[in-house]
Protein backbone atom coordinates (compact mmCIF):
# COMPACT_ATOMS: atom_id res chain seq x y z
CA UNK A 1 0.00 0.00 0.00
CA UNK A 2 2.77 2.25 0.87
CA UNK A 3 4.18 1.96 -2.56
CA UNK A 4 0.62 2.55 -4.31
CA UNK A 5 0.43 5.75 -2.34
CA UNK A 6 4.03 6.68 -3.20
CA UNK A 7 3.10 6.44 -6.66
CA UNK A 8 0.15 8.26 -6.25
CA UNK A 9 2.05 10.84 -4.88
CA UNK A 10 4.79 11.25 -7.03
CA UNK A 11 5.21 14.34 -8.93
CA UNK A 12 4.97 13.85 -13.03
CA UNK A 13 8.71 14.82 -12.85
CA UNK A 14 9.78 12.74 -10.51
CA UNK A 15 7.90 9.94 -12.05
CA UNK A 16 9.29 11.14 -15.93
CA UNK A 17 12.92 11.35 -14.70
CA UNK A 18 12.99 8.84 -11.67
CA UNK A 19 15.13 9.27 -8.51
CA UNK A 20 17.90 11.61 -7.83
CA UNK A 21 17.92 14.86 -6.66
CA UNK A 22 20.06 16.33 -10.44
CA UNK A 23 17.22 14.64 -11.98
CA UNK A 24 14.22 15.54 -10.06
CA UNK A 25 15.06 18.94 -10.67
CA UNK A 26 16.84 20.26 -14.34
CA UNK A 27 17.49 23.58 -12.52
CA UNK A 28 17.06 22.76 -9.15
CA UNK A 29 16.81 26.49 -6.62
CA UNK A 30 19.82 24.78 -4.70
CA UNK A 31 21.95 24.15 -7.50
CA UNK A 32 25.00 26.48 -7.15
CA UNK A 33 26.43 26.19 -10.50
CA UNK A 34 26.27 29.28 -12.44
CA UNK A 35 23.59 28.38 -14.93
CA UNK A 36 21.53 26.91 -12.77
CA UNK A 37 21.92 30.53 -10.83
CA UNK A 38 21.52 32.20 -14.48
CA UNK A 39 18.42 30.34 -15.08
CA UNK A 40 16.91 31.86 -11.61
CA UNK A 41 17.51 35.05 -12.24
CA UNK A 42 17.70 35.96 -15.90
CA UNK A 43 14.59 37.04 -17.45
CA UNK A 44 12.82 34.49 -18.90
CA UNK A 45 10.36 36.64 -20.70
CA UNK A 46 13.11 38.71 -22.46
CA UNK A 47 15.03 35.44 -23.32
CA UNK A 48 11.87 34.00 -25.11
CA UNK A 49 11.38 36.94 -27.21
CA UNK A 50 14.93 36.99 -28.22
CA UNK A 51 14.69 33.74 -28.94
CA UNK A 52 11.13 34.15 -31.31
CA UNK A 53 12.84 37.17 -32.92
CA UNK A 54 15.91 34.56 -34.22
CA UNK A 55 13.50 32.42 -35.47
CA UNK A 56 10.85 34.65 -37.25
CA UNK A 57 14.14 36.05 -38.70
CA UNK A 58 15.00 32.91 -40.64
CA UNK A 59 11.58 31.95 -41.42
CA UNK A 60 11.43 35.34 -43.71
CA UNK A 61 15.17 35.02 -44.68
CA UNK A 62 13.33 31.71 -46.46
CA UNK A 63 11.21 34.23 -48.62
CA UNK A 64 13.81 36.76 -48.96
CA UNK A 65 17.36 34.85 -49.77
CA UNK A 66 16.33 32.76 -52.17
CA UNK A 67 15.71 35.90 -54.49
CA UNK A 68 18.63 38.24 -52.79
CA UNK A 69 21.03 35.46 -54.11
CA UNK A 70 19.63 35.24 -57.81
CA UNK A 71 19.47 38.76 -58.23
CA UNK A 72 23.70 39.09 -56.91
CA UNK A 73 24.40 36.23 -59.26
CA UNK A 74 25.02 33.63 -56.17
CA UNK A 75 24.56 30.06 -57.64
CA UNK A 76 23.24 28.89 -54.28
CA UNK A 77 19.94 29.84 -53.30
CA UNK A 78 20.35 29.20 -49.89
CA UNK A 79 23.80 31.13 -49.32
CA UNK A 80 22.20 33.82 -47.30
CA UNK A 81 20.53 31.79 -45.19
CA UNK A 82 23.16 29.30 -44.43
CA UNK A 83 25.28 32.03 -43.64
CA UNK A 84 22.93 33.26 -41.42
CA UNK A 85 22.26 30.21 -39.38
CA UNK A 86 26.16 29.59 -40.00
CA UNK A 87 26.53 33.20 -37.55
CA UNK A 88 23.32 32.55 -35.68
CA UNK A 89 25.14 29.99 -33.24
CA UNK A 90 28.08 31.84 -32.34
CA UNK A 91 25.44 34.49 -31.96
CA UNK A 92 23.52 32.95 -29.30
CA UNK A 93 25.99 31.24 -28.04
CA UNK A 94 27.79 35.43 -27.49
CA UNK A 95 24.20 36.45 -26.22
CA UNK A 96 24.80 33.33 -23.44
CA UNK A 97 28.16 34.09 -22.29
CA UNK A 98 27.68 38.06 -21.95
CA UNK A 99 24.31 37.63 -20.30
CA UNK A 100 26.68 35.31 -17.36
CA UNK A 101 28.47 38.57 -16.52
CA UNK A 102 28.39 40.08 -13.72
CA UNK A 103 27.40 44.12 -13.70
CA UNK A 104 31.75 44.35 -13.63
CA UNK A 105 31.96 42.20 -16.14
CA UNK A 106 29.85 43.59 -18.81
CA UNK A 107 32.03 46.77 -17.56
CA UNK A 108 35.41 45.21 -18.21
CA UNK A 109 34.16 43.50 -21.55
CA UNK A 110 32.44 46.72 -22.76
CA UNK A 111 35.89 48.75 -22.32
CA UNK A 112 38.06 46.52 -24.06
CA UNK A 113 35.23 46.30 -27.25
CA UNK A 114 34.55 50.43 -26.93
CA UNK A 115 38.67 50.58 -27.19
CA UNK A 116 39.16 48.14 -29.75
CA UNK A 117 36.34 49.33 -32.09
CA UNK A 118 37.41 53.10 -32.09
CA UNK A 119 40.51 51.58 -33.32
CA UNK A 120 39.04 49.57 -36.04
CA UNK A 121 36.67 52.26 -37.19
CA UNK A 122 39.84 54.56 -37.29
CA UNK A 123 41.21 51.98 -39.51
CA UNK A 124 38.05 51.39 -41.82
CA UNK A 125 38.43 55.43 -42.51
CA UNK A 126 41.83 54.18 -44.05
CA UNK A 127 41.85 50.99 -45.52
CA UNK A 128 38.06 50.23 -45.78
CA UNK A 129 36.79 49.94 -49.40
CA UNK A 130 34.15 52.59 -50.56
CA UNK A 131 30.34 51.44 -50.81
CA UNK A 132 27.52 53.42 -51.87
CA UNK A 133 29.77 56.44 -50.70
CA UNK A 134 30.48 55.57 -47.34
CA UNK A 135 33.22 53.26 -45.56
CA UNK A 136 31.78 51.51 -42.79
CA UNK A 137 33.05 48.30 -43.61
CA UNK A 138 36.61 46.58 -42.94
CA UNK A 139 37.19 43.26 -44.60
CA UNK A 140 39.39 40.82 -41.83
CA UNK A 141 39.96 37.44 -43.83
CA UNK A 142 36.23 36.01 -45.97
CA UNK A 143 34.43 38.29 -43.93
CA UNK A 144 33.47 41.85 -43.71
CA UNK A 145 33.13 43.75 -40.18
CA UNK A 146 30.96 46.95 -38.91
CA UNK A 147 32.91 47.88 -36.29
CA UNK A 148 30.25 50.71 -35.17
CA UNK A 149 27.54 48.06 -34.97
CA UNK A 150 29.45 47.07 -31.90
CA UNK A 151 31.06 49.94 -30.51
CA UNK A 152 27.48 50.98 -29.96
CA UNK A 153 26.40 48.50 -27.15
CA UNK A 154 29.94 48.82 -25.87
CA UNK A 155 29.66 53.30 -25.82
CA UNK A 156 26.70 53.00 -24.26
CA UNK A 157 27.51 50.72 -21.03
CA UNK A 158 30.67 53.28 -20.84
CA UNK A 159 28.46 56.22 -20.59
CA UNK A 160 26.09 54.89 -18.32
CA UNK A 161 29.39 54.07 -16.26
CA UNK A 162 30.38 57.73 -16.26
CA UNK A 163 26.96 59.11 -15.69
CA UNK A 164 27.07 56.36 -12.94
CA UNK A 165 29.94 57.25 -10.88
CA UNK A 166 28.93 61.06 -11.03
CA UNK A 167 25.83 59.86 -9.05
CA UNK A 168 28.41 58.76 -6.62
CA UNK A 169 30.74 61.21 -6.32
CA UNK A 170 29.16 64.16 -7.78
CA UNK A 171 32.54 66.32 -8.21
CA UNK A 172 33.48 63.22 -10.32
CA UNK A 173 33.33 65.25 -13.80
CA UNK A 174 31.12 61.85 -15.30
CA UNK A 175 28.94 64.12 -17.97
CA UNK A 176 31.63 65.59 -19.13
CA UNK A 177 33.38 62.12 -19.89
CA UNK A 178 30.49 60.70 -21.55
CA UNK A 179 29.95 63.61 -23.35
CA UNK A 180 33.74 63.15 -24.42
CA UNK A 181 33.16 59.54 -25.50
CA UNK A 182 29.86 60.57 -27.34
CA UNK A 183 31.88 63.22 -29.18
CA UNK A 184 34.77 61.17 -30.37
CA UNK A 185 31.69 58.29 -31.32
CA UNK A 186 29.87 60.51 -33.58
CA UNK A 187 32.44 62.00 -35.11
CA UNK A 188 34.16 58.84 -36.39
CA UNK A 189 30.27 57.97 -37.64
CA UNK A 190 29.66 61.14 -39.28
CA UNK A 191 33.09 60.94 -40.96
CA UNK A 192 32.04 57.73 -42.62
CA UNK A 193 29.66 59.24 -43.24
CA UNK A 194 26.77 57.41 -41.59
CA UNK A 195 24.18 59.72 -40.08
CA UNK A 196 21.51 57.89 -39.16
CA UNK A 197 24.10 55.38 -36.72
CA UNK A 198 24.94 59.13 -35.49
CA UNK A 199 21.66 59.97 -35.27
CA UNK A 200 19.96 56.08 -33.25
CA UNK A 201 23.37 56.90 -30.78
CA UNK A 202 22.83 60.85 -30.47
CA UNK A 203 19.15 59.65 -29.17
CA UNK A 204 20.24 57.03 -26.97
CA UNK A 205 23.08 59.32 -25.43
CA UNK A 206 20.38 61.83 -24.64
CA UNK A 207 17.91 59.60 -23.00
CA UNK A 208 20.64 58.23 -20.67
CA UNK A 209 21.29 62.30 -19.72
CA UNK A 210 17.90 62.56 -19.12
CA UNK A 211 17.54 59.70 -16.59
CA UNK A 212 20.85 60.15 -15.19
CA UNK A 213 18.96 63.12 -13.51
CA UNK A 214 21.35 66.10 -15.46
CA UNK A 215 20.24 69.15 -15.49
CA UNK A 216 17.30 70.61 -17.96
CA UNK A 217 19.20 73.46 -18.50
CA UNK A 218 21.90 71.36 -20.24
CA UNK A 219 19.21 68.51 -21.89
CA UNK A 220 17.83 71.81 -23.77
CA UNK A 221 20.77 72.88 -24.43
CA UNK A 222 22.15 69.71 -26.25
CA UNK A 223 18.87 69.66 -27.80
CA UNK A 224 19.29 72.73 -29.34
CA UNK A 225 23.01 71.90 -30.32
CA UNK A 226 21.57 68.64 -32.19
CA UNK A 227 19.03 70.65 -33.93
CA UNK A 228 21.29 73.03 -35.43
CA UNK A 229 23.74 70.37 -36.45
CA UNK A 230 20.63 68.26 -38.28
CA UNK A 231 19.86 71.71 -39.90
CA UNK A 232 24.01 72.04 -41.04
CA UNK A 233 23.67 68.72 -42.11
CA UNK A 234 20.64 68.84 -44.16
CA UNK A 235 22.01 72.36 -45.72
CA UNK A 236 25.45 70.99 -46.71
CA UNK A 237 24.98 67.55 -46.95
CA UNK A 238 23.22 66.71 -50.45
CA UNK A 239 22.62 63.09 -49.41
CA UNK A 240 20.97 64.43 -46.35
CA UNK A 241 19.01 66.80 -47.91
CA UNK A 242 17.98 64.20 -51.12
CA UNK A 243 16.09 61.89 -48.89
CA UNK A 244 14.78 64.68 -46.44
CA UNK A 245 13.26 66.14 -49.37
CA UNK A 246 11.75 63.02 -51.02
CA UNK A 247 10.14 61.75 -47.63
CA UNK A 248 8.46 65.59 -46.71
CA UNK A 249 7.83 65.59 -51.27
CA UNK A 250 7.49 62.21 -53.06
CA UNK A 251 7.43 63.62 -56.33
CA UNK A 252 10.83 65.60 -55.80
CA UNK A 253 12.72 62.65 -56.92
CA UNK A 254 13.02 58.79 -56.90
CA UNK A 255 11.10 57.33 -53.96
CA UNK A 256 11.37 53.90 -55.17
CA UNK A 257 12.07 51.58 -52.30
CA UNK A 258 9.72 52.99 -49.75
CA UNK A 259 6.91 53.09 -52.14
CA UNK A 260 7.70 49.43 -53.12
CA UNK A 261 7.60 48.33 -49.13
CA UNK A 262 4.84 50.42 -48.46
CA UNK A 263 2.31 48.77 -51.51
CA UNK A 264 4.14 45.29 -50.17
CA UNK A 265 2.55 46.23 -46.44
CA UNK A 266 -0.59 47.46 -47.71
CA UNK A 267 -1.05 44.40 -50.13
CA UNK A 268 -0.68 42.17 -47.73
CA UNK A 269 -3.41 42.95 -45.35
CA UNK A 270 -4.46 41.41 -42.17
CA UNK A 271 -3.32 37.91 -43.07
CA UNK A 272 -0.63 38.32 -46.01
CA UNK A 273 -0.37 36.63 -49.06
CA UNK A 274 0.90 33.30 -48.09
CA UNK A 275 4.79 31.87 -46.94
CA UNK A 276 6.68 32.57 -50.17
CA UNK A 277 3.64 34.38 -52.50
CA UNK A 278 5.01 37.80 -52.29
CA UNK A 279 6.61 39.77 -54.50
CA UNK A 280 8.19 42.95 -52.77
CA UNK A 281 11.36 40.68 -52.41
CA UNK A 282 11.80 40.87 -56.21
CA UNK A 283 11.94 44.20 -56.59
CA UNK A 284 13.97 45.52 -53.41
CA UNK A 285 17.79 44.97 -53.42
CA UNK A 286 17.55 45.23 -49.73
CA UNK A 287 14.77 43.22 -49.27
CA UNK A 288 16.45 40.61 -46.62
CA UNK A 289 18.30 43.50 -44.85
CA UNK A 290 17.13 47.03 -44.58
CA UNK A 291 13.75 46.14 -45.94
CA UNK A 292 12.59 42.65 -44.36
CA UNK A 293 9.72 43.91 -42.36
CA UNK A 294 7.87 44.65 -45.76
CA UNK A 295 8.31 41.09 -46.58
CA UNK A 296 7.53 39.81 -43.41
CA UNK A 297 4.16 42.41 -43.67
CA UNK A 298 3.22 40.84 -47.71
CA UNK A 299 3.67 37.15 -46.90
CA UNK A 300 1.97 37.33 -43.23
CA UNK A 301 0.26 40.08 -42.94
CA UNK A 302 -0.91 42.50 -40.52
CA UNK A 303 -0.38 39.94 -37.85
CA UNK A 304 3.28 39.51 -38.60
CA UNK A 305 3.87 43.38 -38.42
CA UNK A 306 2.10 43.44 -34.68
CA UNK A 307 4.00 40.25 -33.75
CA UNK A 308 7.19 42.26 -34.25
CA UNK A 309 6.40 45.00 -32.85
CA UNK A 310 4.88 43.51 -29.56
CA UNK A 311 8.27 41.37 -29.10
CA UNK A 312 10.46 44.82 -29.22
CA UNK A 313 8.11 46.01 -26.90
CA UNK A 314 7.95 43.16 -24.48
CA UNK A 315 11.91 43.73 -24.43
CA UNK A 316 12.17 47.48 -24.13
CA UNK A 317 9.55 47.29 -21.33
CA UNK A 318 10.67 44.70 -18.97
CA UNK A 319 13.95 46.13 -19.29
CA UNK A 320 13.04 49.18 -17.93
CA UNK A 321 10.36 47.35 -15.47
CA UNK A 322 13.72 44.90 -14.21
CA UNK A 323 16.20 48.11 -14.27
CA UNK A 324 13.73 49.42 -11.33
CA UNK A 325 14.55 46.81 -9.14
CA UNK A 326 18.55 46.74 -9.74
CA UNK A 327 20.03 48.78 -6.72
CA UNK A 328 23.15 50.18 -8.45
CA UNK A 329 22.77 53.17 -10.56
CA UNK A 330 24.92 51.95 -13.43
CA UNK A 331 22.92 48.61 -13.77
CA UNK A 332 19.81 51.07 -13.99
CA UNK A 333 21.09 53.23 -16.74
CA UNK A 334 22.93 50.62 -18.90
CA UNK A 335 20.07 48.48 -18.93
CA UNK A 336 18.00 51.85 -20.40
CA UNK A 337 20.18 52.59 -22.62
CA UNK A 338 20.51 49.28 -24.10
CA UNK A 339 16.74 48.63 -24.40
CA UNK A 340 16.76 52.52 -26.08
CA UNK A 341 18.98 51.49 -28.47
CA UNK A 342 17.47 48.22 -29.41
CA UNK A 343 13.83 50.25 -29.02
CA UNK A 344 14.77 52.98 -31.37
CA UNK A 345 16.24 50.99 -34.20
CA UNK A 346 13.65 48.66 -34.31
CA UNK A 347 11.30 51.56 -34.75
CA UNK A 348 13.70 53.28 -37.30
CA UNK A 349 13.49 50.20 -39.77
CA UNK A 350 10.04 49.63 -39.52
CA UNK A 351 9.46 53.45 -39.78
CA UNK A 352 10.92 53.20 -42.95
CA UNK A 353 9.35 50.50 -44.59
CA UNK A 354 6.32 52.20 -43.46
CA UNK A 355 7.14 55.61 -44.91
CA UNK A 356 7.02 57.41 -41.45
CA UNK A 357 10.26 58.29 -41.57
CA UNK A 358 13.03 59.12 -44.17
CA UNK A 359 14.87 56.36 -45.80
CA UNK A 360 17.66 55.08 -43.87
CA UNK A 361 19.96 51.78 -44.13
CA UNK A 362 19.36 50.40 -41.11
CA UNK A 363 18.75 46.51 -39.83
CA UNK A 364 15.62 45.02 -37.78
CA UNK A 365 17.64 43.64 -34.82
CA UNK A 366 17.76 39.77 -34.90
CA UNK A 367 15.78 39.83 -37.62
CA UNK A 368 17.20 41.02 -40.66
CA UNK A 369 20.52 39.62 -42.56
CA UNK A 370 23.82 40.39 -41.47
CA UNK A 371 27.07 38.96 -39.88
CA UNK A 372 28.18 41.95 -37.86
CA UNK A 373 24.57 43.07 -37.30
CA UNK A 374 23.56 39.30 -35.72
CA UNK A 375 27.31 39.24 -33.76
CA UNK A 376 26.69 42.59 -32.59
CA UNK A 377 22.80 42.79 -31.57
CA UNK A 378 23.27 39.78 -29.71
CA UNK A 379 26.10 41.05 -27.80
CA UNK A 380 23.57 43.92 -26.70
CA UNK A 381 20.79 41.41 -25.62
CA UNK A 382 23.51 39.79 -23.31
CA UNK A 383 24.60 43.07 -22.00
CA UNK A 384 20.87 43.85 -20.83
CA UNK A 385 19.90 40.26 -20.08
CA UNK A 386 22.78 40.32 -17.49
CA UNK A 387 22.15 43.85 -16.32
CA UNK A 388 18.88 42.90 -15.16
CA UNK A 389 19.33 39.58 -13.93
CA UNK A 390 17.79 39.19 -10.09
CA UNK A 391 20.45 39.91 -7.60
CA UNK A 392 20.86 39.44 -3.65
CA UNK A 393 19.64 42.22 -2.01
CA UNK A 394 18.27 43.86 -5.02
CA UNK A 395 15.89 45.60 -3.56
CA UNK A 396 14.69 49.36 -4.89
CA UNK A 397 16.51 52.41 -3.36
CA UNK A 398 14.46 55.67 -3.60
CA UNK A 399 17.83 57.53 -3.66
CA UNK A 400 18.89 56.08 -7.35
CA UNK A 401 17.56 56.26 -10.87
Amino acid sequence: MSGAADLQNASPRRLFFGAGRAREDFFSRTDRSAVSAWWWTVDRGSLAAIAALALIGLIILMAAGPVAADRKGISNEFHFIVRQVVFLGPALGLAFGASLLSPLGVRRVSLAVFLVGLALLGLTLIVGPEINGAQRWLPIGPIAVQPSEFVKPAFVVMAAWMFAEQRKAPRFPGAAIAFGLYVVFAGLLAAQPDYGQTLLVTAVWLTLFFIAGQPWIWIAGFLGLSSVAAFIAYAHVPHVASRIDRFLDPSSGDNYQPEVALKAIEAGGPLGRGPGEGVVKHHLPDAHTDYIFAVAGEEYGLIAGLVLIVLFGTIVMRAYARALGQTSPFAQLAACGLATMIGVQAFINMGVSLSLLPAKGMTLPFVSYGGSSLLATALTFGFLLALTRRRPHGRRRSDFV
